[in-house]
């Protein structure tokens, strides 16, 4: 189910980045500090409400070039009224409108979507007053925030979640495997998809996806039904996503809700870059089943341990998903294509995985006993028990004494002897520790 989308755009300096992060902070969802995630990020995940959504923060587009802050709210403003369901119009209350805000304001509301005017910076009472003049823009009541304090922040959302459209319930049956390919651009996405498509020779006329430059094909496998999310188009519609490649990302994130599956296609040639991080990093934390794809594999000069060394590389970038497996291929001449689809098949059966509680808590009592949790300031934690409440991913809850005793590392442990005893292979694992008395 695709979540709909906030946008927020203002001009530089009015807080933009400070709102975000308290947005993203309070949605009390897990992300995790592992090593090797990146925290760079302008696409985040939010819930009010009970209302789930995506949200964007303009604020960290860059411009190359000196003098181009108009241009620049310009290309913020576009970006927001091509993705958004919903805008949230920052301003700045200790400098009242300025020329800059006239500027986004005319473009906003010539777009026709829902615009909430956010004034921050109203730190104490005696500010209040300072937001009427924001009435002006004629997109209704602006609403008085302070990032620095957090107040505002629940009347904002209150105001954002009454505008947002439903989600849109998924169009295919549960038994589909949808597998979307991810990436930056020129890494041969759409070479892929003709070659797996081509490979099968089921082509199914392509139909308009849900996702906007997303084309959804059908095909079938050995009887499992497949549908490919493409989004190779991604860079097609408009200068902002040709100025930089960190717009890839915004593509890749629609696509990424929906699927079950992602494949992460890398450059064989050129090697990992930062940006595939960037990428991979959204499908780990949409909790997808995901596997690496190393295309143009033709095209690399090898040796008895080119693919080893290859494979470490990915490793050692991508400390945090070590369990996702990864496929060295040619989309061009076709090379190991065929281990493609056996592994995404592999992987969607482990994302959807359902482990009894029963045999979850002899693996986990096992664990504790060949290596007991670590004692703190005298205090050890005591696991009670563990049952799986969800799948894709698969979510544990382990109920504990005190959850403030669960460290990091143990609980990797954990994690790490659990995948020992069922795979779950290609699929994050979401463990949550609560207290028992938390249970019900």
């Amino acid at each position: 189910m695709a979540k709909p989308v906030v946008a927020i755009v203002g001009r530089p300096n009015v807080g933009k980045s400070t709102i975000f992060n308290r947005i993203i902070g309070d949605r009390l969802a897990i992300v995790e500090d592992k090593p090797g995630v990146t925290r760079d990020r302008i696409y985040g995940s939010g819930e009010w409400g009970g209302k789930p959504f995506n949200i964007i923060d303009t604020g960290g587009i860059e411009i190359d070039g000196v003098d181009e802050i108009l241009r620049s709210i310009r290309m913020q403003a576009e970006l927001a009224i091509e993705e958004a369901d919903v805008i949230i119009f920052m301003c700045d209350a200790k400098s009242g409108v300025v020329q800059a805000d006239e500027e986004v304001a005319q473009i906003l509301y010539r777009s026709g979507k829902p615009v909430i005017v956010a004034v921050n910076k109203v730190d104490n009472l005696n500010r209040v007053d300072d937001i009427y003049e924001f009435y002006s823009f004629g997109f209704g009541d602006p609403i008085a925030i302070s990032g620095s304090h957090g107040t505002g922040i629940g009347d904002l959302l209150d105001a954002v979640i009454e505008n947002l459209p439903e989600p849109k319930d998924d169009e295919y049956d549960d038994d589909v495997i949808k597998v979307a390919l991810i990436g930056r651009p020129n890494v041969g996405k759409s070479s892929l998809v003709n070659a797996i498509l081509g490979e099968e020779r089921v082509i199914v006329s392509s139909i308009a996806g849900t996702t906007r430059d997303a084309v959804d094909t059908p095909f079938e496998k050995d009887g499992q039904k497949y549908v490919i999310i493409d989004t190779a188009g991604m860079r097609k519609r408009g200068k902002v996503y040709e100025t930089t490649e960190k717009y890839s990302v915004m593509r890749s994130l629609k696509a990424i809700e929906r699927a079950d599956v992602v494949l992460v296609v890398i450059n064989g040639e050129e090697g990992i870059i930062e940006q595939d991080k960037h990428i991979a990093g959204y499908a780990h934390e949409a909790g997808k089943a995901t596997l690496f794809v190393v295309n143009k594999w033709d095209a690399v000069e090898k040796n008895d341990r080119t693919m080893q060394e290859f494979e470490q590389s990915i490793r050692d970038h991508f400390l945090f998903m070590s369990y996702a497996p990864i496929v060295f291929l040619s989309a061009k001449t076709k090379q190991r294509l065929h281990k493609l689809i056996p592994v995404i098949q592999h992987v969607a059966e482990q994302h959807s995985k359902r482990i009894s509680t029963h045999l979850l808590n002899d693996v986990v009592s096992d664990a504790v006993a060949y290596n007991p949790p670590p004692t703190d300031k005298g205090r050890r934690l005591r696991i009670n028990y563990v049952t799986q409440v969800s799948v894709k991913p698969p979510t544990l809850v382990i109920f504990v004494n005190d959850p403030e005793l669960m460290h990091f590392s143990y609980e990797r442990y954990l994690e790490n002897r659990i995948r020992a005893s069922f795979d779950f292979e290609g699929t994050p694992i979401r463990l949550f520790t609560r207290r028992k008395s938390d249970e019900g």
